[in-house]
């Protein structure tokens, strides 16, 4: 009895990891396509956060990448269906703000922005909600061309 226990048990969690593995798959389809016809896919990043607290700063999820000097990249955010917050993907060097799909001075969002790259090396990418709300969204960084 217990084997057939925990078979039935393990068999449900594989069956849940894979419906879920299905969806977030075309959900990161579907934000690549929304990216545009004239870019390729690279890289993919998924992101779930909860909401800020109190007094403290947003959420924030960061990740390292390298880019390649006279490329164009462009990043892309999408938010899921069940998102409270909307989702921004910001690209940062050391120093400052390179692109963001937020323009604090204007309140507007967009869906994506491009960078032309005038420097290989570490760059600095975050995703976080728009008023610190909770949210799951997908960013997307995509190759645009050589300069």
């Amino acid at each position: 009895m217990k084997r057939f226990t925990l078979l039935a048990l393990f068999t449900v969690l594989v069956g849940s990891a894979v419906v879920f593995s299905q969806t977030e798959n075309k959900n990161i389809d579907h934000c690549f396509a929304s990216a545009g016809e004239d870019v390729t896919y690279l890289k993919d990043f998924v992101v779930k956060l909860p909401a800020k607290k109190n007094n403290q700063s947003s959420p924030v999820v960061k990740n390292t990448i390298i880019l390649r000097k006279n490329t164009v990249y462009r990043f892309t955010i999408c938010n899921n269906k069940n998102s409270e917050g909307k989702g921004i993907i910001q690209l940062f060097d050391v120093k400052r703000t390179l692109g963001s799909t937020y323009n604090p001075k204007t309140g507007k969002s967009y869906q994506s922005f491009n960078f032309h790259c005038s420097k290989t090396g570490p760059y600095t990418i975050f995703i976080s909600f728009k008023d610190g709300k909770s949210g799951n969204a997908i960013g997307i960084m995509s190759y645009v061309k050589r300069k």
